[in-house]
Parts: C-alpha cells; structure tokens; sequence
C-alpha cells in the first residue's frame, strides 16, 4: 500500500455543483453563448495534461477508452470477476476521477503526485481484460506498458512537481535546471515576450552550446500563414552566448477546437464588447499572441455585469516551478444577484477602504479603476482545480492603468469549503460549533476584500523604455528606510518575472493580509449584513480560520528540498508565523494526544487581542510586503518571505514535529462534479450528474461525445511528439502511436 500522502482515500468527499436555478433563468440566446464558451474551455483544458506530467496524457487516453467501452457500473463487474475486492475497485474509481478532477496525475492543489490504492498487477488484469482491449488490444496494450509503470511510480523525482532535480514538470524538458529557466526569462524580458503561453525545450548540441526552444501555444505553427506582430519574433537568436530560437504551435490541434467555439460563441455575443473580445481572443490563440489576449482582457474588463461570465486563456502561473508560465484555465459562469448586490456595496466603499491599508498614498494606484464584483455560480471551470475566487487578469500593465474584475464563485463555495464537526481538526470544542457556524459567512467576507483590496491593491513603481517613471523620484519616500526609491520595475520587467518562484505565493500572502486587516472594518462587515455579536464572530472565525490553514498549510511543505508546493498554503503559513511571532498569547499551537491515543495539535486564538496585538503586526508586515513589491526589491522582497516561510523544528512550536500530525490528520480536498451542456436542435439543455467518483467520470465520459476517441489520439500523437524531452523519466510512446 502507497504511503497516504500519495494516494485519494476512498472515502474522499466528492460534491456536485449546483447551477440549474441559474442556467434556467438564462434566455435561448444566453444559453447558447455559455455552451459554446464550455466547449470551448473543456477542449483547452485538455492542454492541462500535457502542462503537468510526460505520462497524464497516456493515462487520460487509456482511462477514457476503457470507461467509454464500459461505464463504471459495467466494468465493476470485470474487475470483481478479475479478483478485485469492493475496496480495490473504488480506489480505482476514486484514482480515475482524481485524474479528470485535476486533468493529470498530481494534485492541483500541492502539486503532489497520486497513485492508484491497489496493486498494479490487479489493475493490469482488469485493464488487459476489459471490453476496450478486446476491441482494440494492440492499442490498450501499448498505452498500459506506456504509462502503468509511471502511474504507480513513486521514484523520489516523480513525487512532486519541480524542476531539475526537485521534481517532474512538463514547462520545461527534463535536463532544464532553475538556471536555465532564469536565462530564458531573461532571455523573454530582453524581447518583450511573455511566458504566459510558452514551455522551454533545451537540447545541449555537440559543441557542448545549449540550444533552447521556446514554444508559444497557437494554432498555426511557425510558418507564418497570417501576418501578425509576433511573426517578426519566430526566428533564431545568439543570446549570451546560447542558442534560443522561438517557435509555435504548442497544442495546436486543441487549441483549434478552442478558436472553433469562440467563432460559435460570437453569434450569440450580447453586446459589441464581447464580439471584440471574443475576436481578440481568436487572435490571441491563433497566432499564440499575449498582446492580442490583453486586448481582449481590455474587452472583458469593459464588459460590466454579464448575464453569462467568461474567461479564458493560459492564466494562473502557480504550478510553473518558476512561476512565469500560464495554466489553460477556461470558465462559464451566470450571475447571483443576490450575493452580486453585497459586493457592488463593497466596490462602492473600495476607495475609502483603499485609504485604511497602512502605506503611503504614493504606493496606491494613482487612481482606483471601479472593477466589476460579481458572485457566480459556475457552470464550467476547466483545468486542474476550482477556485473560490479570481482576480483577473493577471497582466501588471491592465491591472495598473485598465483596471480588473472580480469574482467570487458562490456554488463553488457553498460545496468546497463546508465543514462537518466530526471532521474538524486542530481545534478546541468550544470552537467547533462557532467555526461551522461562521466559516461560511467569515470566508465570504474575506474573499471579498481578499480580490478586490487585496489583489486589487497597491501600486508598481515602473520606468518605461522612453525612460519616463510612473512616480516622482524626488518626492516619494520609502516609508521602511527614510529615503528615496532607490529600485523599482524597469520596461519589460513584471511582477511575476521579476520575483518569479516566490511571486504568486507572496501576493496571495499579501491579499490575505489585506482581508484579514480590512475584516476588522465595522463598515465591512455591515455591508455583508453583520453587526454586533454577529460581527465579532465573524472576525474571530476569520482569524482563527487563517491561523488553523497556517497549521493545516504544512502538508504542503517537503522537508527533503526544503521547499513550499503550493502558493496559497505558503502565504497562510507565513501569516501564522507573523501572528505567533506578535506574542503576549495571541495564537498558541500546542501539541497533543487525540482520543485515539495519536499525535494531535490544538490552535487557539485570543479573540480579547485580535485588535490590540494582531492588527498591529498585521499592519506592520502588510506595508513591508507592499513596499518591496511597490519598488521590486527582490532581494529584500525574498529575505523577509522566505524567513517567515522557513520551516524549521525549533521550540517553541516545533513546525517539522507538527508536520507528521498534519499529515496523520489530513483530509483530502473534495472532488467536484461539474455538469456538461448538450446542444439539441436550437436548445441547450443542462446535463447533471450524480456526486460520486463513478459520477464524475461519467461526466467526463459524456464531455466530448462527437470527437472523444480523436482528441485521445490527438493528446497521445502530442505527448509521443515531445516525449524525448524526458527520456529519464518517462518512456518512449509506444510504437505505431507517434
């Protein structure tokens, strides 16, 4: 049996995502434009896999051949017959839904690798044996010896995502180390590329020179059959003594399914905004052009209140192990006016409350861009996991001088984040009915000044490439050192490319920040309807929330590279770390021993010192992240982040001790089930299914119902195309399928 960190336990929460009241009240019109815009993002999601792992798109392929020819009820069965116990096969179930769930074989939330909970050679057998292999052995066949030995191997190099030596990552080929990712940014920075829709590919020729590819995502490949602004960029270049020549076409016959449905979408556009933004995003994903995307965005940003919410593209950069390159992410969402109406209040008082964040005037944007805030019942969330909310987009320059949206995804949180009392970890009794009272009605309120004041916060000092500065260096004074700026963001350079492998960690740490200091607000906390008692439970929630995920946040730690794998998790345990380091009893974490005689750990909070102790250190660390990122002082910047971020065994609290009853108390992270839309005739109807693991791979089995068997050929010519790259890690693909 797999060590319990690798595997998704069977008894793992699985929930559905409730959108009907909202898709029913959609119009004909409405309907049609949100289907076509969740076939489009289900289609890019499939480039997911070949982003994570060598092996997840062989493992994808031979999943949806063996449940397309038996579905999970019918192949049950076989594998009984085959001397499966009942266990066996619904650990199989759970691991084939993990897979669709995180559209690989690592976790999207911890990058952590998980493998099926049965023996390989039982698995084998049912594989072998199934109706899909008698239709189609040879070809069965060749996927399992391609990928089953991978998808059970826990080398250590094969646990994790990373680079180099740290772990598997398929943005980069297998021989690219931390310095090579580096020289390619700079390399990137140099012609004012982005890494958002690239991966790197280095071949060391026999002059010893390294030869590198950088490969943007589009549909057409390098040969220019359309003149754009990036066709002058597709050619070879001497770089600091290397080779570097950039290229297109990654994914390319995914992405032309993408471009296909936008083109549909467009028809059943409701205003101009939205035409021009689908049009720009066609460009974008034609050419494999970011500038074309940020027009878009602009579109997007100017597009206020939808009926239908979209959003689509190589995103969020949290699981590149340098974090400059883009996940395909793609979502379809309608409106819930109800919860939508709270955060147009909260957007109405944004420049007010901006006022109360502790710096300086001169480190706020110059003039606060009013963004939409909406909340949303998701219909389609394509890639490897589900956020509670986005602020988006991504771009520095939209987001400083254009603006952004907010949104908070309401189905997704009443599901994802609800707490059962027999469950609850780390916590004292008399907290628990509190907690579960509360958490839901807290996180609200923290998501909501997490996007909009957090993310939507604060401003970047920059110099342009006419040489002209965004602030006034003769006046603006650094609030830490007395002085002048002394640094700050040259052209080219991005917040991401500039703090890279701490960046998306430390602005989430900053956001969280800014929610749990804003949630202090009596103003706050009436527009979300809470006063009073109410109120005090609220912000006591809140915190004691933030201080049990710090806690919770060390599964996410590996002690043996001494490195974080998930941002978010990251940025709660440095909270935790700054709130323990403000003394005089705040928060304790003491260790224990649970009921059933085990190692346990109890957290508690003084809710008397919330605002006496807390809100000054919070204060005090919150204008220090702004200043440094303000000014792009990487190297102060990376000091005080990772200081907070060591995890060490020092007393008092003994964070690696603390670890191993982490992961002895862990529960997994819910699965969920998202529905599938069905065009008949004229009308799109709305196809649900059950919240199980057999549910969810129905879903999957159903979600491309005209080309399934094509786009699995597609992901398998893909994968065996580039599979050289990592030729100590994963096998050749099998013959006659590259």
């Amino acid at each position: 049996m797999a060590d319990t960190q690798y595997i998704l336990p069977n008894d793992i929460g699985v929930s559905s995502l409730d959108c009907r009241e909202a898709f029913r009240l959609l119009s004909p019109t409405e309907r049609l434009y949100a289907h076509h815009l969740s076939r489009a993002a289900w289609y890019g999601g499939l480039a997911v896999l070949l982003q994570t792992s060598p092996e997840a798109p062989y493992i994808y392929a031979l999943l949806s051949r063996l449940f397309r020819a038996q579905d999970p009820d019918q192949l049950r069965q076989h594998a009984l017959a085959e001397g499966l116990t009942e266990e066996e096969y619904q650990a199989f179930l759970v691991y084939a839904a993990g897979v669709y769930s995180n559209m690989g074989n690592y976790k999207s939330f911890g990058d952590t690798k998980f493998v099926p909970n049965l023996p390989k050679d039982k698995l084998g057998r049912v594989i072998l044996g199934s109706k899909a292999a008698q239709q189609r052995p040879e070809e069965v066949r060749d996927l399992w010896q391609t990928c089953g030995d991978l998808m059970f191997s826990l080398e250590p190099r094969l646990r994790h995502l990373g680079l180099g030596k740290e772990g598997v990552t398929t943005y980069f080929s297998g021989d690219c180390t931390m310095e090579d990712a580096k020289l390619a940014q700079d390399f990137l920075d140099s012609q004012n590329l982005s890494a958002y829709n690239t991966r790197l590919f280095k071949v060391v020729g026999q002059e010893g020179k390294s030869h590198y590819e950088v490969r943007l995502a589009s549909v057409l490949n390098t040969d220019p059959a359309l003149d754009s602004e990036l066709t002058s960029k597709l050619k070879r270049y001497e770089f600091q003594g290397n080779h570097f020549q950039v290229t297109r076409g990654d994914y390319a016959p995914i992405i032309q399914k993408v471009v296909e449905h936008l083109e549909k979408a467009k028809a059943y556009a409701a205003n101009s905004h939205q035409e021009q933004m689908l049009a720009q995003y066609v460009e974008s994903f034609t050419q494999g052009s970011i500038e074309a995307h940020k027009r878009g965005s602009r579109f997007w940003i100017q597009d206020k209140g939808p009926i239908v919410e979209s959003y689509i593209g190589f995103i969020e950069s949290y699981r590149d192990p340098f974090g400059s390159r883009g996940e395909f992410e793609g979502f379809v969402a309608m409106v819930n006016k109800a919860m939508s109406a709270k955060f147009e209040r909260l957007v109405a008082s944004a420049e007010q409350l901006l006022k109360e964040l502790p710096w300086p005037p001169a480190f706020e944007k110059d003039k606060f861009l009013t963004p939409d805030f909406t909340s949303l019942d998701v219909l389609t969330f394509a890639g490897s996991g589900i956020p509670a909310g986005i602020n988006i987009p991504n771009y520095d320059d939209l987001r400083q001088t254009e603006g952004f949206k907010n949104v908070s995804l309401g189905n997704v949180l009443a599901v994802a984040y609800a707490a059962k009392r027999e469950k609850l970890t780390f916590l004292e009794e008399e907290d628990k009915d509190l907690y579960i009272r509360w958490k839901g009605p807290s996180f609200d309120v923290q998501v909501g000044l997490h996007e909009l004041l957090g993310h939507g916060s604060g401003k970047l000092f920059v110099q342009d490439e006419k040489g002209a500065f965004n602030f006034d260096k003769e006046t603006v004074i650094n609030p830490e050192t007395g002085e002048q700026i002394q640094s700050w963001y040259r052209s080219g350079e991005t917040w991401d490319s500039k703090f890279s492998t701490i960046a998306s960690s430390y602005e989430e740490c900053r956001a969280e920040s800014v929610g749990l200091y804003l949630c202090l607000n009596p103003q706050v906390l009436e527009i979300f309807g809470f006063e009073g008692a109410d109120a005090e439970d609220v912000i006591y929630v809140n915190w004691l929330n933030m201080v049990r995920a710090g806690l919770l946040a060390l599964e996410f730690y590996t002690p043996e590279a001494a490195n974080w794998r998930q941002a978010h998790m990251q940025a709660r345990f440095v909270i935790l770390r700054v709130l323990l380091e403000a003394g005089e009893g705040l928060v304790t974490v003491t260790p224990t021993t649970g009921s059933d005689g085990r190692p346990d750990a109890r957290v508690r909070l003084d809710r008397s010192k919330i605002r006496s102790v807390g809100r000054p250190a919070l204060e005090r660390f919150l204008r220090r992240l702004q200043v440094l990122k303000s000014t792009g002082d990487v190297v102060a910047g990376r000091a005080l982040y990772e200081g907070y971020a060591a995890v060490t065994d020092a007393p008092p609290e003994c964070f690696l001790t603390l670890r191993d009853t982490v992961l002895l108390r862990k529960e997994s992270r819910k699965l969920i089930v998202q529905p599938n839309t069905r065009l008949e005739g004229s009308e799109v109807q709305l196809v649900e299914y059950e919240a199980s693991a057999a549910g969810l791979i129905r879903s999957f089995c159903e979600r491309f119902p005209e080309d399934g068997p094509e786009l699995e050929e597609v992901l398998i010519q893909l994968a065996a195309a580039d599979a050289r790259f990592w030729r100590d890690q994963a096998q050749e693909a099998p013959p006659g399928q590259a």
